[in-house]
């Protein structure tokens, strides 16, 4: 499997997918339109689009604004839109 861009792992990529594929199946919204009902598949489409951010205890990629638990713990959150301030 080839690296993602934007993650430091092959094993950190699975686990955003499938942490976002749980928001998916508990009823979030898609952020993306597809053709697919499957929510892993759904959220690996969101991933290549660049719609889903990631922080591991507050530390994210510089571009992006990281979301923090309380506990610090892994949280994902849609990618915010930079130009609509």
């Amino acid at each position: 499997m080839k690296l993602m861009e934007g993650f430091d792992s092959n094993y950190r990529y699975i686990l955003v997918a499938a942490r976002r594929a749980r928001q998916l199946s508990g009823g979030a919204p898609p952020l993306v339109s597809t053709n697919t009902r499957k929510p892993y598949r759904v959220a690996q489409e969101e991933i290549a689009a660049g719609k889903i951010q990631y922080s591991i205890n507050g530390k994210g990629r510089a571009a992006e604004q990281p979301a923090e638990t309380p506990a610090g713990r892994q949280e994902l959150s849609p990618k915010q839109n930079q130009n609509s301030h």
